[in-house]
C-alpha cells in the first residue's frame, strides 16, 4: 500500500512539473503582429425621382353639352425622391402630348386639354391650358411642387387626382368612343 502512496506521490509531482514548464513556456512566448492591410470602401448612393400611380385607366360616361362627366376612379400619384442638396425643387406635371386633341375618336372629332380637368388632393378642378416642360403648348397642368432643403433631400409627396370631361364648349360632339393618354411625370431642379 505504501508503494503504491509513493508511486501516486511521483506521478502526481511529475505532472504538476511538466503543466508549470508549459505554463512557464507560453508565458515567455513572444508575440508576432502581421503587417497593416487597408481596405479602401467606396459607397455611392445615387439619386432617384419616380413617379407611381394607382392605377392607369379612367373611363368616362360622357352627356352631350355637360359641364359634369366625372372619371370612374381617382388616381393616387406618388412621387418619391433621394436627391442631393444641388437640387432645389421637385415638381410634378400632368400633361398631354397635343392640346388640341387630348382625346379623339380617330376621326377627326377631339376633346381639347382646355376641356380636360383635374382636381389635385381636393382641390378646385383645373383645366389643362397649360405649358410644362413635358408634353404640348398649352397642354398641362404643375400638380405641385416640393421645396427640397436639407432635412427633405429624401422624401415623397402624394398628389390624388380626380378628373372631369367638360363637354359644355362642345355641344356640337358628335357620339363615339374618345381615347388619349395623360401622363405624370416628375422633373427635379
Amino acid at each position: 500500500m505504501r508503494l503504491r502512496k509513493q508511486f501516486g506521490t511521483v506521478v502526481l509531482a511529475v505532472a504538476t512539473l511538466a503543466l508549470a514548464s508549459l505554463l512557464a513556456g507560453s508565458a515567455s512566448a513572444q508575440v508576432r503582429n502581421s503587417g497593416a492591410s487597408p481596405i479602401a470602401l467606396n459607397a455611392v448612393l445615387s439619386q432617384s425621382l419616380s413617379v407611381n400611380l394607382s392605377g392607369n385607366a379612367v373611363n368616362f360616361n360622357l352627356v352631350a353639352g355637360s359641364a359634369n362627366n366625372p372619371g370612374s376612379t381617382s388616381i393616387t400619384a406618388t412621387t418619391s425622391w433621394t436627391l442631393n442638396q444641388l437640387v432645389a425643387v421637385v415638381s410634378v406635371y400632368a400633361f398631354f402630348s397635343n392640346s388640341a386633341a387630348a382625346l379623339t375618336d380617330g376621326a377627326g372629332d377631339n376633346i381639347p386639354s382646355a376641356d380636360f380637368q383635374i382636381s389635385d388632393n381636393g382641390g378646385a378642378f383645373t383645366a389643362l391650358t397649360s405649358t410644362t416642360p413635358f408634353g404640348g403648348a398649352n397642354a398641362g397642368m404643375t400638380l405641385g411642387q416640393t421645396l427640397i432643403l436639407l432635412f427633405n433631400e429624401k422624401g415623397s409627396r402624394t398628389d390624388v387626382m380626380k378628373f372631369n370631361i367638360n363637354l359644355s364648349p362642345l355641344p356640337n360632339l358628335p357620339s363615339g368612343d374618345y381615347t388619349g393618354t395623360l401622363t405624370i411625370q416628375a422633373q427635379a431642379i
